[in-house]
Formats: C-alpha cells, sequence, structure tokens
C-alpha cells in the first residue's frame, strides 16, 4: 500500500512539473505583437492630401512625414515611397529644391525591389527628374526621366508623362525642335487624348515651344490647353496658361498680355503658388510702365522677400520634424533594446526557476525512490527474519522438544506411576522439557525490560551456564548501560544469544570469557572460548553469524572472528555509543 501511494504522490510530482512547463510555454505562445493599423497610415495621407490641396504645406508636410513614420514600422514598402515623394513634392511646391531632392534620395534604399513598386519608384525618379530641371542639372534630369521610360513600358500613361518631362528638359536646353519632335506624337495618340489633364499639360507645352521658335500654331495649341483645363477646373495649370499666353503677347498686343499676366497674379494668390505669382509679377513689371511697373516691382521685391523667409521657415519646420522623428526613432530603438534585454533576462529567470524546480522535482522523487526502496528491502528483511525464526523455532522443536515429548509419553503408557521412582524419572523428564521450551522462548522473546537491560543479559549468560560449560564475564557491571538506545540494546542482546548458541552447537568448549569495556565512544565486547574451533570460513558460513555481522553494520559498528581447528573462537565486536 505503502509502495502504491509513493507511486502516485511521483506521479503528481511529474504531472505538475508537466503543466508547470506547459503554462509556461503557453504564455510565450500568447504574447500578442503589436501590428501598426494600414487604416490610420491612409487617414494620415488623406490628411496630407487635404492640407496640400488647401496650400498648408507644414500641414501637409506633418501628415505625410508621420504617415510615412507608420509605414516604415509596418514595413509597407508601397506606402513609405508614396508619403516620400509627397513630402518632397511638397518641398518643391515652397522652392527648397535641395531639401525634396534629400527626401527623394532618402527613398531610395526602399527601392531595391522596383519590379515589385513600380508605381513608387515611378514617383520617386519623377521627384528626382523635377528637382534636377528645377536647379538646371538637365544632365540628371535627363538620366531620371529616362529611367522611368523601362519602368512601366506597357503603361503608355506613364510612358506619356515621362516624354512630357524629357521634352521639358529640351525646353529647358532651348532645343524646341527636339521637344517637338518629342511632344507632337504624343498629341496624335487616342490614349493621351482621352486623358485631358496629361493632354492638356502636352498642348501647352507644344504651344510654348512652337512659340519660341516663332510657329504660328504656337497659339492653337496654347488657347486649346487653355480651354480643356477651364473644363477641368484646373487653376495650376490655367496659371501656367496665362502665364505663357502673356509670355506668347507681349511684343505683339500689351493689353493681353498684361489681362493674362493680372489673371495669372489673381489665381496663383488664391491657390497659393509662390513661385508662379512671382512670375506673373515679372510680367507685369516687363508690359507695364511708370508708376505701376514700379508698383509691381515693389510688389515683386516684398513677395520675394516674405517668401524667402517663409520658406526658410518652413524648412527649418520640416528639418525639425525630421530631427525630431530620427530621435523618436533612435529613443523608440534604444528602448526596444532595453526591453529586448529586461525580457532576456527575465526569460533567463524564469528558466533558471523552472531548471531549479525540476532539479528539485528529480530530487524529491529520487529521495522517494530511495526511501521506498529501503522500506521495501527493510520489510523484506523482516519478513525473511520471521521465517527463519519460525523455521529456527520449528526445527528446534522437531529435534529438541518433540523426541523428549514423545520418549516421555511412551514411558508415561508403559511405566507404573505409581511407583516413586517412575514419577521422579517422569517428572524429571518434564522438567527437561520445560527447560527446553523455555531456552528457545528466551531465544526469540522480545527484550521488553529496557530499564533492566543488564540483569536480561545475566540471565541470558547463566541461561548457557552449565556443569560442564563455565561462562565468566568481566566489566558488565561498569558499562552505562542506559547510554544505550533500545535499537543498540537489541543488536547486543541478539550477537550475544547468538554467539553462545553457536558455542552450545558447535564448540565443545568447556570455558567461556566475554569481556565488557568501554573504549573512548565505543562499546567493545570480546568474546572467547577454549573450544575446538573450525575454518573461519566453515563457522561464518551460516545464517547465524552473517546475521550477527549484519545487525552490527546497520549501526556503523564493526565485527571480526577468529578462529582455527583445536584453537578455540574468538570475536571483537565494538559498537558506536
Amino acid at each position: 500500500m505503502a509502495c502504491k501511494n509513493l507511486h502516485i504522490l511521483i506521479f503528481s510530482l511529474l504531472l505538475s512539473m508537466l503543466l508547470a512547463l506547459q503554462s509556461c510555454e503557453k504564455k510565450q505562445q500568447t504574447v500578442p505583437k503589436k501590428k501598426t493599423d494600414l487604416t490610420e497610415i491612409n487617414r494620415l495621407i488623406d490628411l496630407g492630401y487635404n492640407g496640400f490641396d488647401e496650400g498648408k504645406y507644414d500641414s501637409a508636410y506633418y501628415y505625410f512625414n508621420k504617415a510615412k513614420n507608420l509605414a516604415i514600422v509596418a514595413k509597407d514598402t508601397s506606402r513609405i515611397l508614396h508619403s516620400f515623394t509627397w513630402m518632397a513634392d511638397v518641398e518643391i511646391d515652397l522652392g527648397d529644391y535641395n531639401s525634396s531632392e534629400a527626401t527623394a534620395i532618402e527613398a531610395l534604399p526602399y527601392l531595391k525591389n522596383s519590379n515589385k513598386y513600380p508605381y513608387g519608384t515611378w514617383n520617386v525618379y519623377n521627384v528626382l527628374g523635377n528637382n534636377a530641371v528645377l536647379k538646371f542639372d538637365y544632365k540628371n534630369a535627363l538620366y531620371y526621366f529616362t529611367k522611368i521610360l523601362y519602368l512601366k513600358k506597357d503603361d503608355l500613361e506613364l510612358q506619356a508623362c515621362a516624354k512630357n518631362n524629357i521634352s521639358i528638359i529640351y525646353m529647358g536646353l532651348k532645343d524646341y525642335r527636339k521637344a517637338i519632335q518629342i511632344l507632337l506624337p504624343l498629341t496624335l495618340k487616342k490614349n493621351i487624348i482621352t486623358n485631358k489633364d496629361d493632354y492638356a499639360v502636352i498642348l501647352d507645352n507644344l504651344g510654348y515651344s512652337y512659340f519660341k521658335l516663332g510657329n504660328s500654331k504656337a497659339l492653337h495649341y496654347l488657347l486649346q490647353s487653355l480651354k480643356l483645363n477651364k473644363q477641368l477646373k484646373n487653376d495650376r495649370l490655367l496659371i501656367t496658361n496665362y502665364i505663357n499666353l502673356s509670355e506668347y503677347y507681349q511684343k505683339t498686343n500689351t493689353v493681353l498680355s498684361k489681362n493674362y499676366a493680372e489673371i495669372a497674379y489673381k489665381k496663383a494668390t488664391q491657390v497659393k503658388m509662390i513661385d508662379d505669382r512671382l512670375k506673373s509679377l515679372k510680367l507685369l513689371i516687363e508690359v507695364n510702365t511708370g508708376n505701376q511697373s514700379k508698383k509691381y516691382a515693389l510688389d515683386y521685391i516684398r513677395i520675394n522677400d516674405s517668401i524667402t523667409r517663409a520658406r526658410q521657415i518652413a524648412k527649418n519646420q520640416f528639418a525639425k520634424m525630421k530631427y525630431d522623428f530620427k530621435q523618436e526613432r533612435e529613443e523608440n530603438n534604444t528602448l526596444k533594446i532595453e526591453k529586448a534585454k529586461s525580457e532576456i533576462q527575465l526569460e533567463h529567470q524564469k528558466n533558471r526557476i523552472i531548471m531549479l524546480f525540476c532539479l528539485m522535482t528529480t530530487a524529491i522523487i529520487i529521495t522517494l525512490l530511495i526511501i521506498n526502496f529501503l522500506n521495501c528491502k527493510r520489510k523484506k528483511e523482516k519478513i525473511q527474519t520471521s521465517i527463519d525464526t519460525e523455521n529456527r523455532i520449528s526445527k528446534k522443536l522437531h529435534d529438541e522438544v518433540a523426541n523428549d515429548v514423545f520418549k516421555t509419553m511412551n514411558f508415561a503408557e508403559s511405566q507404573d506411576l505409581s511407583s516413586p521412582q517412575n514419577k521422579e524419572i517422569l517428572l524429571s523428564n518434564l522438567d527437561t522439557i520445560y527447560s527446553l521450551t523455555r531456552n528457545i522462548s528466551r531465544e526469540n522473546s522480545p527484550i521488553l525490560k529496557e530499564t533492566e537491560f543488564e540483569t536480561e543479559i545475566k540471565e541470558l549468560i547463566s541461561g548457557f551456564n552449565s556443569a560442564t560449560v563455565n561462562i565468566l564475564t568481566n566489566g558488565l557491571e561498569q558499562i552505562d548501560w542506559k547510554s544505550l538506545d533500545y535499537v543498540k540494546k537489541i543488536i547486543v542482546y541478539r550477537v550475544l544469544q547468538e554467539l553462545l548458541i553457536n558455542m552450545k552447537k558447535h564448540s565443545n568448549c568447556s570455558l567461556v570469557m566475554i569481556i565488557f569495556k568501554k573504549n573512548k565512544n565505543n562499546l567493545e565486547i570480546n568474546y572467547s572460548d577454549n573450544g575446538a574451533g573450525a575454518p573461519l570460513e566453515k563457522i561464518i558460513q551460516g545464517n547465524g553469524l552473517q546475521n550477527v555481522r549484519n545487525r552490527i553494520l546497520d549501526v556503523k559498528g564493526n565485527i571480526t572472528f577468529e578462529s582455527e581447528p583445536n584453537k578455540g573462537f574468538k570475536s571483537n565486536i565494538v559498537i558506536p555509543l
């Protein structure tokens, strides 16, 4: 039953250890990963669009920058590129071409898989090309716009935009014939004609190129572009139309030139197109005279100074936004690293606790197994001892008592018990039987009187004294038997009993000497007799003396035997007090 209970306990410990490990594993598995909501990125981009359309460039830049930062966290390359290009466009509109170029260049590392994001790549190269044109760096502008041509060959709209941009480069280089060679075929393509926005731009550039060459076709294309943009209500492109028409009439019809310039100036002021306001004012200065020209000149200077200050402020704001984000990202990275280190330390600590728990559980299980093994072993030894005792008693009863009882019964049946002599013989036989049974009882009875141990030893020894065997003791009374614990007293008693039984059976001695003495912290007992003796192997091969040895070793004591034929038998016993 005890073994069964132990197995249940061990199973419970193993189960608890398994559950602890499993719960730890579940905790690790259920840690949620923070995901950036793409809806929030789209919302910020829409807010950027609104700010840009309303001319609130600082707000537009702020929202595009924030959308870009979230897109970087979400690793959404498409939205990263989209946000970068809009930020660069804002900087172009504010005339900060160097910052715009730097912003576009920041997007270049995200173009590693340009085939995967062709439109994002197109936008980045387009911004870089526009910046190069505005800085009169036509060589680099041609490089970027040419790269666009090879991105999406199947997208005719993008191809047309790229070719139109290349034509602008040649217009900047004053190679108007080359520009016309590129633009004129585009006006004949159906897909361009149906796309009125792009078609209006191409017509205006074509008309301006003809104008610069002094070709009369110029006015047709310029007016056709103006008409389309009025239908589209595209104020930005209308401003360009009016500026180009003002320049067209500057030498031939100053009134029309002045009217177109004034309309361009008003619209540029309404939609906050700063550079177009200055272009319009420049034309107004040129087509007017006297005080009116002076007035426009002063306006030009005032607006230009104001624009310069505003752009510098905006530039500083945008730089601060970028710096703040960089600082925030570095701080976030530092916090992430510290958090990761902390989590690793916690994980290591958790693992150490789990390992310690496992080791302790293992140690407890091993200890319980050892205890269980020793208990089972002791139980088996007790059972075996009981069986041996029963067998010994049975043998003694058969060998020593049964024969005497049988003889006595025969004597009682066959003899006349009325005779005094026969009565005396019968009583003598019964006394012998009683002595034998009493000795057997003494040999196997437990020691009950712990306080009278010395008397028990004396009675044990006296029981083996006889007319032929004289047993002498020395030092028995000098030992403080009360200091010896009960278990050791039983061992001393059983050891002496076994030695005396062995002497009675095999020794044929006439004298036995037993000496008791205290040696430091040990009780020492020396036994010797003058019996026949025998080879030591033969003497201790029986269970009796072997049991004696085992009992002594159980209490960390020691026992030795000495014996030779015709030289008696000796034993030295040492038991810790």
